[in-house]
Formats: C-alpha cells, sequence, structure tokens
C-alpha cells in the first residue's frame, strides 16, 4: 500500500515542475488529464481480468510479487523516457497501473485471510495508512527536490519518479519470508499441513490453529458443492450479487468524495489559491504528513464503533468541509491572482480538516468492508473487480476534472459536498455492518447461507454416509463368511 500511495502521488507532484512541462513540451489539459487516467485504466485491466486469477491460481504472494516486478520495469520507462515523447511516459504509467491493479487485488485478500477476525478491522486501517506514508514519502520527496530545483535541473522530477524503485524492491526482498494464505494453500491444493504452518505464525495457541482450519474446510466444503467460483458466480447468486452492487457503489464513492482529485490535482488547485511552487508542494507534503495521523484514528474506533458508523460520520464531515471551502473561495476577492494569506490558510485548514474526515472513513474503511464482506471461493474475483471500481471512476472523473476546474473553479466543490451527502445516506439505508464476524459466517449478514453451518453438516453426512458404507461392507463380509460354512 506504501507503492500505492507514492505512486498515486508522483503524478500530483511531478505535474508542478516547470522542467517536467519543458521535458514535455508544455502538455495541456487534455494531455494531462490522459496521462492520469493511463494510470488508473491500467490498473482497471490489472484489477479486473490478472489480478483475480493470478491470486486465485498462483497465490496471493505471487501476486503482489508480480505486481512489484511491473512497477520496476514501468518505473525505469517514465524516469528515462527521451525529451518530448510524452508516450513513453504515458506507457511507463499505464503499466504501473497494471502492476498496481494485481498487487492490490491480492494485497488486502492476504491481510484479510491471515487477521484474526476481532482485529481485522485494526489490521486493515494499517494498509490504508500506509497508502498515506507513500504519499508522504513521495511529497516530501518532491519538497526537497523543488527546493532544490537550480541544483538538480531535469532531475527534479526525475528523482521523484526513481523513488518509485524504493518499495517494490524491498517487497520482493521481503516475500520469501512471510507464508501464503491459509485459506489458498486449502482450496488450491488441500494442503493442510501449510496452511496449519501458516496460521501458526500469526495465532497465539494450538486450539485457535486447529479450530480456525475446521471452520475454513467446512466453509471450503460448502462453497464447492453449493457454489461455483466462476466470474458468472458473482451474478447468479443473489447474495453475492447484492455484495458485489454495495461493492462496487461503495468503492466508486471512495473516488468521487473529493479525496481522488485532491490526490490527483491538488497541485493545480492550490495554484488557483497560492503562487510559490515551494509553499504548494510544502502544503501537499504537510497534507500527507497529517494524513498518517489521521488514519491512525480508525485503529481505535474501527473495531469499537464499526465500520457503519465510520462511513456515516465521514460522509457527513466531508460533505460541511467541501460547502464551506467553496463558500470562502468563491466569495472572497482574488487581488493580484491569488488569495490573500488568511484566505489561503482558511482553504489549507479545511481541505486538511476534510482529510480528517476522509481517511479513518472511505478511505480506510471502504477497503477493509470490500475485503470481507466475499465468499473465499470468489473472494479474489470479487475484490479484484469491486477495487478497481475506484479507477473506474477515478478515470472517468479525473479525466474531465482539469478542464471543468478551469472553467467552474471551485463551484465544482458543491458538487463533491452533495457526493459526500447521498453517500451517507446511502451508507444508513444499504451498508450492514460486519464488525468482529468472521469471514466463513459473514454470507448471512447478505442473506446467504452460513457457510460454516453449512460445510459442517456436509462433513458430516459424509462422515455418516462413510461410517454406513463401513458397516454395510461389514455386514456382507459377515454374510460370506456364513455361507462359505
Amino acid at each position: 500500500m506504501v507503492l500505492y500511495g507514492y505512486d498515486a502521488s508522483v503524478y500530483n507532484s511531478v505535474q508542478g515542475s516547470a522542467n517536467w512541462v519543458a521535458y514535455f513540451n508544455d502538455p495541456g489539459p487534455n494531455m494531462i488529464g490522459a496521462v492520469n487516467t493511463a494510470y488508473t485504466v491500467g490498473a482497471i485491466f490489472g484489477g479486473f481480468f490478472l489480478g483475480g486469477p493470478i491470486a486465485d491460481f498462483l497465490g496471493r504472494k505471487f501476486g503482489m510479487g508480480t505486481g512489484c516486478v511491473m512497477v520496476v520495469v514501468a518505473t525505469f520507462m517514465q524516469t528515462f523516457a527521451p525529451r518530448h515523447n510524452i508516450g513513453c511516459f504515458i506507457a511507463g504509467r499505464c503499466i504501473i497501473g497494471i502492476g498496481q491493479g494485481v498487487a492490490l487485488t491480492s494485497g488486502p485478500i492476504y491481510i484479510g485471510e491471515l487477521a484474526p477476525a476481532e482485529i481485522r478491522g485494526k489490521i486493515m486501517t494499517f494498509w490504508q495508512m500506509f497508502y498515506s506514508v507513500g504519499s508522504f514519502i513521495c511529497f516530501w520527496v518532491n519538497y526537497g527536490c523543488t527546493e532544490h530545483k537550480e541544483n538538480l535541473g531535469e532531475w527534479d522530477w526525475k528523482m521523484v519518479v526513481m523513488f518509485q524503485l524504493l518499495v517494490p524492491v524491498l517487497i520482493l526482498a521481503l516475500l520469501p519470508t512471510i507464508p501464503d494464505s491459509p485459506r489458498w494453500y486449502i482450496k488450491r491444493g488441500n494442503n493442510i499441513d501449510k496452511a496449519r504452518a501458516a496460521l501458526f505464525k500469526v495465532r497465539d495457541t494450538e486450539e485457535e490453529v486447529e479450530q480456525e482450519l475446521l471452520m475454513i474446510r467446512e466453509a471450503l466444503e460448502y462453497e464447492k458443492e453449493a457454489i461455483s467460483s466462476t466470474y458468472s458466480a458473482l451474478w447468479k447468486d443473489k447474495s453475492l450479487r447484492k455484495r458485489m452492487i454495495l461493492a462496487f457503489i461503495v468503492n466508486a464513492g471512495q473516488q468521487i468524495t473529493g479525496q481522488g482529485t485532491l490526490n490527483t490535482y491538488s497541485t493545480k488547485i492550490y495554484q488557483k489559491v497560492f503562487t510559490s511552487a515551494g509553499q504548494i508542494a510544502l502544503i501537499n507534503a504537510l497534507n500527507a504528513t497529517f494524513g498518517i495521523l489521521f488514519t491512525l484514528n480508525a485503529v481505535w474506533i474501527i473495531d469499537r464503533f464499526g465500520r457503519k458508523f465510520l462511513l456515516i460520520i465521514g460522509g457527513i464531515g466531508m460533505g460541511i468541509c467541501m460547502i464551506i471551502v467553496a463558500a470562502v473561495e468563491t466569495e472572497t476577492p482574488s487581488p493580484g491572482g491569488a488569495k490573500t494569506q488568511s484566505v489561503g490558510i482558511s482553504i489549507v485548514f479545511l481541505l486538511f480538516l476534510f482529510i480528517f474526515f476522509y481517511k479513518p472513513s472511505w478511505g480506510a474503511t471502504v477497503w477493509i468492508w470490500t475485503s470481507e464482506i466475499f465468499s473465499m471461493n470468489v473472494r479474489a474475483q470479487a475484490v479484484g473487480m469491486a477495487s478497481q471500481t475506484q479507477n473506474v471512476a477515478n478515470t472517468i472523473f479525473q479525466q474531465f476534472f482539469p478542464i471543468f476546474l478551469d472553467n467552474c473553479g471551485f463551484y465544482a466543490f458543491y458538487m463533491f459536498a452533495g457526493i459526500n451527502f447521498l453517500l451517507a445516506i446511502f451508507t444508513i439505508f444499504f451498508i450492514p455492518e460486519t464488525k468482529k464476524v468472521s469471514l466463513e459466517e459473514i454470507d448471512a449478514l447478505f442473506g446467504g447461507s452460513n457457510h460454516v453451518t453449512g460445510g459442517g453438516e456436509l462433513v458430516s453426512n459424509e462422515k455418516q454416509a462413510h461410517i454406513s458404507a463401513t458397516e454395510k461392507s461389514d455386514e456382507v463380509m459377515i454374510e460370506n463368511a456364513d455361507l462359505k460354512r
């Protein structure tokens, strides 16, 4: 997730560099939108069509590793793109997007399948927090490069891009030291020993390990008999279909709250308020810093108050912030083409307050909720498709936002306010609470069968059938022995 946060923030950082603009021949608003869109289109392709199959057939670890390798290759393509050849830079962005789509399908599934139910929310909160860590690293690297741009020249933006190598190389080095998902071990090869060994690394007692192994086996037995594991199963089963639709909505909603726009275009937004590139880079860096602290709020409250509570409060809080931001900017004068210092500080404070509401709610909670609501047999496909809905929404929205911002200015923020209020209302009526419910038992919340109970019955029936067959075989042997006498 550090990798995702860094990669998603890179373009926001480099487009503020005059050297980057000159290197690629002063790209216009449509081309700027295309560079960002290339990343999200790649992520959509990787998440929808590659992430699920790779995670299911080759393993969660393999999926994360594959994504990291693609990011490494694409980083060199972007850094050393020929002068004025923005097509090569765009191709690199697209490949990084594909790698992210593959890795981000496997990552949350892996964490959700290893984490105990009672602390799953806390652990997944750290997953979202590391997105903020990635943004933090990117924006502070960019700030340092901006402050020394006279000495660095073209490397003021190339250095920011090259730092994308740091995280994937570290992940690739660490992957061999961690186990794969115990649920994947059992599903793919019924390898109980490897599953048990994986659980022993993250559970306290042998009793916990054996109990969870039994629950996993019972749930998988039920799913194998009762539910297909193909993509079509997501739409044929009424309960799964309901979950897919809800997951699509909340993941798309995450990107149209206004956070996706701020993460991609905050540099251009702040250029309407401030004139100093160094000042804007510092604000972005501070925003990312506070983002880490704000995400940590979810650690203390996600498993206490639940997912639904956070989504509702977050939506309302973000909506109020966006209304005030729009009003402050549009109703105050701009002497000399920029806002007064007091107005600028007010806008920055309000956007930081927006992040305060966003990070623990629609930031962290959407990832947590999406990763835990699907059955094991379709989890990889479903999480891959649902999470990439973020990129579908982001692609459509961000392609046109630069033009929208140029034409309408901060009036666009009234639209974000309306969206956030609608998301809060939607959550109240349609999103069920999943706090502290085991992955194997969560199906009952959505009108489906309890897979542990169903699997237990199947296993019990199989045992009874085996006992009956054994008894019948013994009876036949006794009868044959009597006849011989």
